[in-house]
């Protein structure tokens, strides 16, 4: 689906699954250890997406692997980063001050991305409104995780 609508309640609920995903992770890692925490989210999620594509779709379009850049298959690696940051924060600063700090990091970087163009998507350049929103965003940032 092509829908707005569509798009940002797919895009909300992935931040809610993060959101809620976090102090789960901050368990399993305080309990059992950071890469015990990080095999376990990925054993889960490999097992949760291979299923549907084999069942549903005979496998998709994993024969055209070789067809994408290389360095887009960092792209499990980074999610083992995302873990691993989680699973260590949450039990030490909490899920709220974690999420945050994910979410601000998040969208320094996807601004970087849109203002260069990196990995080919289109170049969307910084202007006034978006560098005041990101300001007030590390603002709200500090708000959450200063010390009391």
């Amino acid at each position: 689906m092509e829908s707005p609508v569509f798009i940002a309640l797919s895009v909300l609920g992935a931040g809610i699954a993060v959101g809620l995903q976090s102090p789960m992770v901050g368990i399993l890692s305080s309990r059992l250890g950071t890469l015990e925490a990080i095999f376990i989210v990925h054993i889960g999620g490999a097992v949760a997406s291979v299923l549907p594509l084999l069942l549903l779709r005979g496998g998709g379009k994993l024969g055209q692997l070789t067809a994408v850049p290389w360095y887009t298959l960092l792209a499990g690696v980074l999610g083992l980063v995302v873990v691993a940051a989680i699973g260590y924060a949450v039990p030490r600063i909490g899920a709220g001050a974690t999420t945050v700090l994910l979410v601000a990091a998040q969208l320094l970087a996807a601004t970087l991305a849109d203002q260069f163009g990196w990995f080919g998507i289109a170049v969307k350049p910084l202007d006034l409104g978006k560098v005041l929103g990101l300001g007030l965003l590390l603002a709200g940032a500090w708000l959450v995780v200063r010390p009391n």
